[in-house]
């Protein structure tokens, strides 16, 4: 996988690709991608696609896997881009890192992350189709044609926790929490993205993450120590 050092000068070849052929080969697994969150990520310096003599921006193979391995630990991970950053470095000097918050995994694994039907979806997290229609009832889980292994883990979770008499229907204010949540983040991009330019929004989308990181550590601080309380009264 290629670092992203300085700009190499090439000639254009087929082999390499324009933005709108890395937004054609990208966009239906990463719908969030555009023309300015590929030159806001090369501004961070996460990715370094090759020039043409007249300057146009051209894409390798291994220019779209790291595209596409930064996309994939944003959606899955939630991760911001300074972790992501250390990730790449770590990677682009020969180590196989472990991804924050994860088991140890190899660079391939993260970049096909897969995708499950309903049916997976049920078989993988061991649930039953009740539990998953009563998970949307509560607007814990979205109904889709296909979910992602962040949803299997949820809903695993959901299977454990009605063993101990927790149903989905009790844990509705969860999203009510995240909907809070969405709106200080909201608020605290708006000086950002007010400015309505690609530059802007892209580094409000990055600031969001940024931020839901932050509110992740509060929250799981909270929680362990309520529990402290409850297991040593």
């Amino acid at each position: 996988m290629a670092g992203a050092g300085a700009h190499a000068r090439v000639p254009a070849t087929p082999s390499l690709l324009s933005i709108g052929q890395v937004l054609a080969r990208l966009t239906p697994e990463h719908p969030e991608l555009t023309p300015s969150k590929l030159r806001f990520l090369e501004e961070q310096g996460l990715i370094s696609p090759a020039r043409t003599e007249s300057g146009y921006r051209k894409f390798c193979a291994a220019d779209v896997e790291r595209i596409q391995l930064i996309l994939g630990m944003q959606r899955d991970h939630y991760l911001p881009l300074k972790v992501i950053r250390g990730y790449l470095e770590q990677l682009d000097a020969g180590h196989v890192p472990t991804l924050p918050g994860t088991a140890a995994t190899g660079p391939s694994m993260l970049s096909t992350a897969r995708r499950f039907d309903r049916d997976e979806l049920l078989r993988e997290s061991d649930a039953s189709p009740q539990l998953l229609a009563d998970a949307v009832s509560a607007s814990l889980i979205v109904p889709a044609d296909v979910y992602s292994e962040e949803t299997v883990s949820v809903l695993r979770a959901l299977a454990e926790l009605r063993k101990a008499g927790i149903e989905p229907r009790h844990l509705r204010g969860f999203r009510a929490a995240a909907e809070r949540e969405s709106s200080l983040i909201e608020t605290a991009m708006t000086p950002i993205v007010r400015r309505n330019d690609a530059s802007s929004r892209a580094k409000g989308a990055e600031l969001a993450l940024e931020i839901a990181s932050q509110l992740e550590v509060v929250r799981s601080t909270l929680l362990r120590a309520a529990l402290q309380r409850v297991t040593n009264p």
